[in-house]
């Protein structure tokens, strides 16, 4: 099945083809699904070649075929079996009344298909602010149930501070982006402006206690003017 994500760019690449018989450029697909980066682009075509519903075609530019579509949209039309008739490709063409005289049917109602997709900032132990890091280095499909409400992000753990938390070396969390969190809960902490830190976060009077999960980790106590708060924990993600 297809994510939302991918459906979306699977039916705007068909479009621009039929219209014109020429791909969209990463830029053009890159406004259309409302991506601030070429790098979500990139990881949506791959998975739809992977599946098997595009190609991309060697040593042409901007040069996409549509191999199949989803089963939903799959009946050709009247127009369509016309322009094959005409020797027109028939993986360029799809019905016009799914272009242009009716809204596109929507994706199949099953989980993947509704997942969320999030910006992967890299690795927590990087040492730079959430802020700076316009580009994600790539995008993941989360399921719904694992996010609230607000904005969400992703990092990849590197370390062994928080293994005690159950949070291993290599795992990725699911941070919801706050400014603010409530005594013990754990973090993405921003400290001096320069080092980013996932902690579990305790205010004792005038200071701030960052605290591991690891009993060969020291608690870091910090001045309040030293920590900004960029996130809170909320999901975990681990290969095996």
């Amino acid at each position: 099945m297809l994510t939302k994500k991918q459906y979306e760019l699977l039916r705007f690449i068909q479009s621009r083809l039929a219209d014109n018989a020429v791909s969209p450029s990463f830029d053009e697909m890159k406004e259309a699904l409302g991506l601030k980066s070429k790098s979500g682009i990139h990881r949506l075509i791959s998975g739809l070649e992977e599946r098997g519903f595009i190609r991309r075609l060697p040593h042409r530019a901007r040069a996409l075929e549509i191999i199949k579509l989803p089963e939903d949209v799959q009946s050709a039309s009247t127009t369509s079996t016309a322009l094959q008739q005409q020797g027109i490709h028939s993986t360029n063409v799809v019905s016009g009344n799914f272009l242009k005289n009716s809204p596109p049917p929507a994706p199949a109602s099953d989980p993947v298909s509704d997942a969320v997709q999030l910006p992967l900032y890299g690795k927590i132990a990087a040492g730079t602010a959430i802020e700076a890091l316009s580009d994600p280095s790539s995008m993941l499909d989360i399921p719904p149930s694992m996010l609230g409400l607000g904005d969400h992000y992703a990092l990849e753990v590197e370390g062994d501070s928080m293994i005690e938390a159950g949070i291993l070396d290599g795992d990725t969390v699911l941070i919801s982006r706050c400014d603010n969190a409530e005594n013990g809960a754990i973090v993405v902490a921003l400290v001096d402006d320069e080092e980013v830190t996932l902690k579990r976060l305790r205010r004792k009077g005038n200071s701030i206690a960052l605290e591991p999960a690891n009993a060969d980790y020291e608690t870091r106590i910090c001045g309040p003017d030293q920590v900004k708060v960029q996130g809170r924990l909320v999901g975990l993600l681990r290969s095996y």
